[in-house]
């Protein structure tokens, strides 16, 4: 009988055993987690399958997320404007301890805040819909809040008028006519299209929303300067990086305060007011000459409201060359307008009740007043007449027409103010070099003035005055 070795039977054991482990079955993984489907409250979660692993590799298993967040459909209109605005937001935040202390700023005035928002309610339909026609975010439709409160007639130190505060040579450069009978620059369609335009130009120019809105405020050229030095001394070239005046410091994070308010209004402990998502206004042919209190009487609207919605005009008498061929009436309103503007025609009823006087030699501004029963406090206020402007035989007045009833009053009261003639000492807003693309606007058009325009000082004309002196 033969002995195995013991050293060999001991290999031939360990063989065996190694053998054994290698087929053994593996068991079957084990999980925490429960499966879930989505679905209604009360339905019973189904696992779903577990698909098949690679030799060697672990089983997975997938679980579907219990409470799933829904999805925003933006091809279904909003019913909501606040919530269509909120849908176009496009621009980066912009993270600044600034934008903290604006946000304060405004919640801490909440009649401020619903002022702005009952001016806005009757514009922001319009601006949105023009925003997203050229694909642009809408966050820019909260950019008149900061220029100018959503006051139309709202008039700058630096001259820079309407919604969008254009100042004379910008608003010239993007054709919005300035002259004696309008300013295109309170106009809210002419405005908005030139304002818009503007932003585009800027932000072509840069290719970031918030250098373009620096533009904006502070001027494209100072922006690009600002930029080149950084770019000299190797440093960051972004909004927060350069350097600049605090009036363009605070302006982004102004425009960021609003926004986050407006995005998560709830957060902040306020209510927005209802915003319809449907148009405010729409417009009608105007007639050849028409006085802005007729033209309000046959809309069946106030004086106030016809101004808000037509703010170009300075004057009783709306001429129907000037600011575009359209007027902008409630939503509505155009059907009773068309049919009063008939049966005006019809009963051969005038509808102006303002004429044209030409100063005499000798005339007094005072008796050409008192002959037509007004103040001449008023007379100068229509017309226009600043202590600068010089009378004489041949300037042209508006003056109501005799035995007609004029609404001095009302009119001198409800309509804007003509801006400023002499430009403020200094001013920082906006420069005209990134419209380049904007034809020059056309000459204005005005009552006929006697005697020569007085033509800007030449250089050497100011420097013999200074010898003068």
């Amino acid at each position: 009988m033969s002995v195995f070795p013991r050293s060999l039977w001991a290999g031939c054991c360990a063989a065996l055993l190694l053998s054994a482990c290698a087929t053994a079955p593996l068991p079957p993984a084990q999980t925490d987690s429960v499966p879930v489907a989505i679905g209604t409250p009360g339905e019973a979660a189904t696992a779903a399958p577990i698909p098949p692993t690679a030799p060697g590799s672990l089983p997975q298993q997938t679980v579907a997320p219990a409470n799933a967040p829904p999805l925003l459909d933006l091809t279904v209109p909003a019913d909501d404007l606040w919530q269509r605005i909120r849908n176009g937001f496009g621009m980066p935040d912009l993270h600044d301890p600034r934008v903290a202390e604006r946000q304060s700023w405004y919640l801490n005035r909440p009649d401020y805040l619903r002022r702005i928002f009952e001016r806005g309610s009757r514009y922001l339909y319009h601006i949105v819909t023009e925003l997203e026609k050229r694909g642009m975010p809408s966050e820019l439709a909260l950019l008149p809040m900061v220029e100018s409160a959503f006051n139309p007639t709202a008039v700058s130190t630096a001259r820079a008028v309407g919604l969008w505060q254009f100042i004379p040579s910008t608003g010239r450069t993007y054709k919005l006519d300035q002259n004696w009978w309008v300013d295109e620059r309170r106009d809210i369609l002419a405005s908005t299209d030139a304002a818009l335009t503007y932003l585009q130009n800027i932000y072509e120019m840069h290719g970031d929303w918030q250098l373009a809105l620096a533009s904006y405020n502070w001027g494209e050229g100072s922006v690009g300067r600002a930029i080149a030095r950084n770019q000299a001394k190797d440093l960051p070239t972004d909004y927060a990086s350069l350097t600049m005046p605090a009036e363009t410091r605070y302006y982004v994070p102004k425009l960021q305060a609003l926004k986050n308010i407006i995005a998560q209004p709830e957060l902040f402990g306020i209510r927005l007011p209802p915003l319809p998502n449907q148009p405010y206004f729409e417009t009608v042919m105007k007639p050849p000459r028409i006085d802005v209190a007729v033209a309000a009487r046959l809309a069946g609207i106030s004086v106030e409201e016809f101004v808000a919605l037509n703010p170009a005009y300075h004057r009783p008498v709306i001429d129907g060359a000037q600011a575009g061929d359209a007027l902008v009436l409630p939503a509505g309103t155009s059907a009773t307008f068309l049919a009063n503007l008939e049966r005006y025609a019809a009963e051969d009823r005038p509808l102006s009740n303002w004429v044209t006087y030409a100063m005499k030699k000798g005339d007094r501004l005072g008796k050409v007043a008192a002959r037509f029963k007004m103040s001449e406090a008023r007379l100068r206020q229509i017309n226009g007449i600043t202590p600068r402007v010089k009378l004489r035989p041949g300037f042209t007045l508006l003056v109501p027409r005799p035995g007609s009833q004029a609404a001095i009053d009302l009119m001198a009261q409800a309509l804007p103010k003509q801006a400023p003639e002499k430009p403020a000492k200094s001013s920082n807003k906006k420069t005209s070099k990134a419209a380049a693309k904007a034809r020059p606007a056309g000459k204005s058009t005005a009552p006929v003035r006697a005697g020569k325009a007085k033509s800007a000082p030449t250089k050497k004309k100011a420097a013999a005055v200074r010898k003068k002196k």
